[in-house]
């Protein structure tokens, strides 16, 4: 790569090879912002079923670092909309860094639990918190203490039990119900903001900053380092999970070679000053799919999340906003981040994530600030926002995302369409036929027109609009929402314990020249439980009662198709039961089913499919 002689050494690098090609018409460079990312029979049948999206991270020129902390303490109030109201939605969250660059989940940490096909689920990654009410600063030595985590004792940071993410995770492990381990995570993520102070204050209206002061707060997350080792992997490959981005003089980038993201290219782009965006760091590393798969239960929505890597004195993406809320959790290095208010009441709360906006476009900042190892920053979706690394240190960051298009009026789209055909099959006053002469005196050309006609056919509408009501299907139309985010979700991550008392843990085998233990034999004295409670939904669809099944979903979204089950009518009341008894556990013989033998084959097959653990392992070995 080097001229010979007395010549100056040139390098060829990867980025002005895929410039020139692109000049010269072998390709074109792609300029977009990337993803916004939204049996009949005793024993049920088995059906496909599952799938994470994050926001992408804007980025400007670095202003100098002391221009970029003016505007730390503007965080505590929060920005107005057009119209004086406050501006909410949910806005992409950027992704935190892993402090020290050492892997997340390293062979110091405990290890995952296997999941489903026998491959080892990953740990959940605590989210950074919020910062704190009052006026002053969140996170940093001026915050209050870290809210304390399960047990008693301060989450996350090198003095926690266990030491950063892997040490919380293994204390979340501890509880038995799954939604009081969403519900810590999420907690330890705002700390020492509360969730309850979070959501009156900030949710859906403001950004939010944690500057924590604790560089090991995220320790075992992700890192650089684990970046590495995906790209030594040979699975990574560009456009499908990396992104080569760039943002300079107005203009951004993304330059994306086909086939695989071999180390040798990818750090050839980011040392020519091109971010590096991994899009599914969930499908590679096993702390964040364990962190995310936690998270989710708590949002009831899906989270996703994306890793961004940028060299010092850059930024590789435009201005925009985003369809989602975003948690940033500043990994390895610094950022300097600008946000700015939704410009116009269209864009509070957006349905859709916006194109690249220009500096033109943007006013003065709402929130400037440098985000360092350890610290949070939330801004819901319609916030516009960009960030750049400072010239002294690149950055590593996650951002978490929940809530992409998760509104009423996305519930809406589902059940006005199902309340219109109902009530057509079933009022007769719906299908009636509209006046002969309606189009002499309707419409917008007579829309000025005073006439009792017009009056009497707006009447009519609204009445039959008013009416709907009474055919809406509300609980079904939630329930087809339901389905929709278990397909999204992340397959569970088992605790050692959990495994152990599941089929991912029975301990069938070959051995000897034979089989051992290949028969799972429950009884109607075994007590049982669901695995987590949010891995099922119970929808009454055209094809009958269907579960839909998350425990067989896959780390990268929507890779596989829904995972379902139809099961005989006469079996929901049982899988109501268990839903209402979780996290106890029941006997077998209480399930409200006709016979001792359905009871028994409901058991065996729900265990069979990783729904059901047990309280005891069924064999000892």
């Amino acid at each position: 790569m080097a001229a010979g002689g007395a010549e100056p050494r040139r390098r060829v690098s990867a980025l002005s090879v895929y410039r020139r090609a692109a000049a010269a018409g072998a390709g074109r460079l792609e300029r977009r912002r990337g993803l916004p990312l939204p049996a009949r029979g005793k024993r049920a049948r088995a059906r496909p079923r599952r799938g994470a999206a994050a926001g992408a991270e804007p980025a400007a020129a670095p202003p100098p670092a002391a221009a970029a902390m003016r505007r730390v303490e503007q965080a505590e109030a929060p920005a107005r909309s057009p119209g004086g109201k406050r501006p909410g939605g949910p806005a992409a969250a950027a992704p935190a860094r892993s402090p020290g660059g050492k892997r997340p989940g390293g062979p110091a940490a405990a290890a995952p639990a296997r999941s489903p096909g026998g491959k080892r689920p990953g740990g959940p990654a605590a989210a950074a918190p919020a910062r704190s009410p009052g006026g002053k600063r969140p996170g940093g030595p001026a915050a209050a203490a870290p809210a304390r985590s399960p047990g008693g004792k301060r989450p996350g940071g090198p003095a926690a039990e266990g030491g950063g993410v892997a040490g919380l995770l293994r204390r979340l492990g501890r509880l038995e119900d799954s939604r009081e381990r969403a519900a810590e995570l999420f907690r330890w993520l705002l700390a020492p903001v509360s969730p309850r102070e979070f959501a009156a204050r900030r949710w859906e209206r403001a950004p939010l900053l944690v500057r924590r002061g604790e560089p090991g707060y995220y320790a075992g997350l992700f890192s650089t380092a684990e970046l590495d080792a995906a790209l030594r992997s040979g699975e990574v490959h560009f456009g499908a999970h990396l992104d080569v981005t760039s943002y300079a003089e107005g203009v951004r980038e993304t330059h994306n070679p086909a086939g695989r993201a071999l180390p040798a290219v990818a750090w050839d782009f980011y040392q020519n000053g091109c971010s590096l965006r991994l899009l599914c760091p969930q499908a590679f590393s096993a702390t964040v799919w364990q962190f995310l798969s936690i998270l989710q239960e708590h949002f009831g929505s899906m989270a996703g999340a994306n890793a961004y890597l940028t060299p010092p004195g850059t930024q590789g993406f435009a201005p925009h906003y985003d369809d989602i809320e975003a948690f940033v959790l500043q990994l390895e290095g610094k950022k300097h981040w600008r946000i700015y208010s939704p410009r116009t009441e269209a864009e509070v709360l957006p349905q859709f994530s916006s194109a690249n906006l220009t500096q033109a476009e943007l006013g003065e900042p709402m929130l400037e600030v440098v985000l360092e190892a350890g610290d949070l920053l939330y801004f819901p979706r319609g916030f516009i926002h960009q960030g750049d690394t400072l010239p002294d240190a690149h950055s590593l960051h996650i951002t978490v995302s929940s809530y992409q298009r998760n509104s009423w009026g996305d519930l809406l789209e589902n059940l006005l369409p199902a309340a219109l055909q109902m009530a057509l099959e079933e009022d007769v006053e719906y299908r009636q036929g509209l006046p002969m002469d309606y189009l002499g005196y309707m419409g917008v050309a007579h829309s000025d027109v005073v006439d009792a006609r017009r009056t009497a056919f707006v009447e009519k509408v609204q009445n039959l609009i008013k009416k709907l009501i009474d055919y809406a299907p509300i609980d079904a139309a939630v329930d087809q929402r339901a389905k929709s985010f278990l397909h999204d979700c992340l397959p569970p991550v088992l605790t050692q314990s959990e495994k152990a008392l599941s089929v991912y843990g029975f301990p069938a085998r070959w051995q000897d020249g034979g089989t051992r233990d290949v028969d799972i034999l429950i009884t109607k004295d075994t007590e049982v439980r669901l695995l987590h409670y949010g891995i099922i939904r119970l929808c009454n669809e055209e094809a009958g009662v269907m579960l839909y099944y998350t425990t067989e979903n896959s780390r990268v979204y929507h890779k596989e198709e829904p995972k379902s089950l139809e099961i005989d009518p006469e079996y929901t009341d049982s899988i109501e039961f268990l839903l209402s008894s979780y996290p106890n556990h029941v006997s077998v013989d209480t399930f409200p089913c006709e016979t001792l033998e359905d009871k028994i084959s409901l058991a065996t097959f729900l265990f069979e499919k990783g729904i059901l653990t047990t309280r005891k392992p069924l064999v000892q070995v």
